[in-house]
C-alpha cells in the first residue's frame, strides 16, 4: 500500500530541520547524506550503569571500535542499570568521545508525566495514559502539560551542555512509538504521537535553543502488533533521519523500502538491533546510515566470526575509518569519504 507523507514545510531536506542549526549538526547531516547508499556506520549502545565498557568489548572482538557511541538518559533509581544519577557522567563521556571522533546518539526512556523520577521499567516507562490524561498532556496551560515540560527541562539542561561543547547529537526521542508498550506509544494521528513529538521539538529547539540536535524519527520494525510508520510520522519539517528498531524480523526488505518511501530521500538507519545485520544484508540494503547494537553482541562468543567479518567489511565504517578522527576541534566540517 502506498504511504502518504504529511506535507513538507522544509525547503531543503539536506539541511537540518532545526532553524539556524549549529555548523556541527549541518556537517554531520551532510556526511550522512554523503555515505548514503555506500557505507554504514557501526554503532554500539552503552547502558548508563556500565558506561562505555561495551566499546572495549567490541574492540576486543574485532580489533576495531564502533563509529557510533549510543547512550540513554535513563529513568530508574540511582545505581541501577538505567539510573538517572548517571546523566552527568553520560554527558561528560559523550563530549570526550566526540573529541575522539565518535558520532554520538542519545535517547531517553522518559518517565510518564503522571509520575516522578525514578520509576521501574514495567509500570513506569511501560505504562499507559488514559485518553483524558493524554488530552491534558498535549494541552498547554494544564497541570499535566506543566509537569511534562518540567521533566523535559531537566534533560534539556544536559543536552545544553553538549550544545555548549559543540557536540552534534543524533537525537531519538520517544522511540518505537508505533507499538503500544511505552506510555507515548500506539497513538496515531495529529492528536496523538505527532502532537507530543512536536511539543518536544518546540520546547527543545525554541525555548531551550538546542541547535545541535539532528531529529531521528525512530519507530519499531513492522509486524502485526504495531502501526504503520506513516500513521505516526510527524512531518518532514520535524524529521532529519528516519530509523527503525529490528529485533525479530531478520531485516526484511519491507522496513527498508517503507522508510525510504516515507523519508523522501532522507537518510534512514537501524536505530537499535538485537542481532547485527550481515554483510549480505547491507549489500542488499545499502541505504542504512548506521546500525546500533543494543546489547553486548560482541560478548557472544559463538557470534565472534560474524562480528569480525562485519566490522572488517568495506560496507561498514568503524571509528578508525572516519576521516575526521585526527582533526583538530571544534569540528564544523565532516569530510566525505572518497
Amino acid at each position: 500500500m502506498r504511504q502518504e507523507r504529511p506535507p513538507s514545510h522544509c525547503p531543503d531536506a539536506r539541511r537540518p530541520v532545526t532553524s539556524d542549526a549549529a555548523p556541527e549538526a549541518v556537517g554531520l547531516l551532510e556526511f550522512l547524506y554523503g555515505i548514503s547508499g555506500k557505507q554504514t556506520l557501526a554503532g554500539q549502545h552503552c547502558a548508563p550503569l556500565v558506561g562505555s565498557t561495551r566499546l572495549v568489548t567490541v574492540h576486543g572482538a574485532t580489533g576495531r571500535y564502533p563509529a557510533l557511541f549510543g547512550q540513554d538518559f535513563g529513568f530508574s533509581a540511582a545505581g541501577t542499570w538505567d539510573g538517572i544519577n548517571f546523566r552527568q557522567r553520560i554527558v561528560d563521556e559523550a563530549i570526550r568521545r566526540h573529541h575522539e571522533g565518535f558520532v554520538i546518539t542519545l535517547m531517553w526512556h522518559a518517565v510518564p508525566p503522571t509520575r516522578d523520577e525514578p520509576v521501574e521499567f514495567r509500570g513506569g516507562v511501560q505504562s499507559r495514559l488514559s485518553d483524558d490524561e493524554w488530552r491534558e498532556l498535549t494541552t498547554p496551560g494544564t497541570g499535566l502539560h506543566g509537569r511534562w515540560r518540567s521533566q523535559v527541562d531537566v534533560v534539556a539542561w544536559f543536552l545544553r551542555q553538549l550544545r555548549e561543547a559543540r557536540v552534534p547529537v543524533l537525537w531519538r526521542p520517544y522511540h518505537e512509538m508505533n507499538g503500544r508498550w511505552f506510555w507515548w506509544g500506539g497513538r496515531a494521528g495529529d492528536a496523538g504521537y505527532r502532537a507530543l513529538y512536536r511539543m518536544l521539538f518546540e520546547r527543545l529547539t525554541g525555548f531551550h535553543g538546542l541547535d545541535n540536535l539532528l531529529w531521528v524519527f525512530n519507530a519499531n520494525e513492522l509486524n502485526e502488533h504495531v502501526g504503520d510508520y506513516a500513521d505516526f510520522y510527524p512531518g518532514d519539517d520535524l524529521v532529519d533521519i528516519l530509523a527503525t528498531d529490528v529485533y525479530h524480523s531478520g531485516f526484511l526488505g519491507e522496513d527498508y523500502d517503507r522508510l525510504l518511501a516515507l523519508g523522501g530521500g532522507r537518510p534512514i538507519a537501524l536505530g537499535e538491533v538485537g542481532a547485527l545485520p550481515t554483510v549480505e544484508i547491507l549489500r542488499k540494503q545499502p541505504r542504512w546510515a548506521w546500525f546500533m547494537a543494543w546489547g553486548d553482541v560482541a560478548g557472544r562468543w559463538h557470534e565472534r566470526d560474524a562480528i569480525r567479518e562485519l566490522y572488517g567489511s568495506p560496507e561498514v565504517l568503524t571509528h578508525g575509518d572516519l576521516p575526521w578522527v585526527d582533526m583538530d576541534e571544534p569540528r564544523t566540517h565532516y569530510p566525505v569519504l572518497g
